[in-house]
């Protein structure tokens, strides 16, 4: 058994449930045990829960009704901080319901937290590519999640869903910040990384199998840009996108006297598009790289409009589970 805790917060899942959890369970050396917080389902997630504790006592599931948008601006971060304050381990390990997880996974992340090299390790994500789990869409906004296609590619960037720490870290840094729905992880990232230098382990991916339309990688990208002006961090990406933004107009306008510019706009923009992972890319055809390049152009867009509707209001973000 290994000396880690794992946590994971769902709240009507149903449809995500019975693959993240057992998978979970199924890790080699097996979790010291798998908590799992649920801020008040009502669609069988929680029942789901109750008969897979019953056959198995690691997992253990808890239901606690403060972790809803309905008691909290923050459910996630809230039912995170809940999981691991009831963890017994030192080590926490973060997964997430719309994931699954190698055998190896949880053995992969806490590597260097068990040698004692660092009190936080990030594994990242990619997609699961087995026929009939992604979408082109998924391939076009991939990179622009930091979802990686290929198993073995490093990724520096944070997300809860691969994520491992001490538990004295997180004491410290006073647990996942509760005043926001999404990009917690981010802000529990750069505090951390105040604290301690990160490792990186490009064998501890999440499987994810997001499923987007160009309207759903838009929205979520949209979702995270207003999440960030609310939050007041990540200016230099909001300037770097309203750059891109004005570079594209300034192209098209000059185009009465001469294509020069927009041929530069071009060239940036694929390097944009392409630089992260061309090589996993283009296995997939002219429809991916197309895709990705639509979806690209469109990102700086959705960024800059979203990032500033974030930073002059204060409507707080819902989510779909709590509809």
């Amino acid at each position: 058994m290994q000396p880690a805790s794992i946590v994971m917060t769902v709240l009507n899942e149903a449809a995500e449930i019975d693959s993240s959890v057992p998978s979970l369970l199924e890790q080699i050396p097996s979790a010291a045990e798998v908590i799992v917080v649920d801020g008040g389902s009502t669609d069988g997630t929680w029942e789901w829960l109750a008969a897979m504790q019953a056959r198995d006592p690691r997992l253990v599931a808890i239901c606690d009704q403060t972790c809803n948008l309905k008691h909290s601006a923050g459910p996630v971060s809230r039912g995170r901080n809940v999981a691991i304050a009831a963890a017994k381990s030192e080590i926490i390990a973060c997964a997430d319901a719309g994931c699954a997880y190698a055998p190896d996974w949880l053995a992969n992340l806490t590597a260097p937290l068990i040698a004692g090299k660092t009190e936080y390790a990030l594994g990242g994500t990619r997609l699961d590519l087995e026929a009939g789990h992604y979408t082109v869409w998924d391939l076009a906004s991939a990179p622009f999640f930091s979802i990686k296609l290929a198993a073995n590619e490093l990724t520096k960037s944070c997300s809860a869903r691969s994520m491992a720490f001490t538990k004295s870290l997180w004491k410290r840094l006073g647990g996942f910040p509760e005043q926001v729905l999404v990009g917690e992880d981010t802000l529990f990232d750069a505090a951390a990384r105040r604290q301690t230098t990160p490792a990186f382990v490009p064998n501890a991916k999440a499987i994810y199998r997001p499923k987007n339309t160009f309207r759903l990688a838009c929205r979520q990208m949209a979702r995270y840009a207003i999440s960030d002006g609310q939050a007041r961090i990540r200016r230099a990406r909001l300037l770097r996108n309203a750059a891109r933004c004005g570079l594209e107009v300034l192209a098209l306008a000059s185009l009465r006297w001469t294509w020069v510019p927009l041929l530069v706009v071009l060239a940036i923009e694929s390097w944009y598009a392409f630089h992260r992972d061309w090589r996993s890319l283009r296995r997939f055809g002219a429809a991916a790289i197309a895709a990705r390049f639509v979806y690209s152009i469109t990102v700086p867009w959705v960024v800059a409009v979203n990032h500033l509707r974030g930073f002059f209001s204060e409507k707080p973000l819902t989510n779909k589970q709590n509809a």
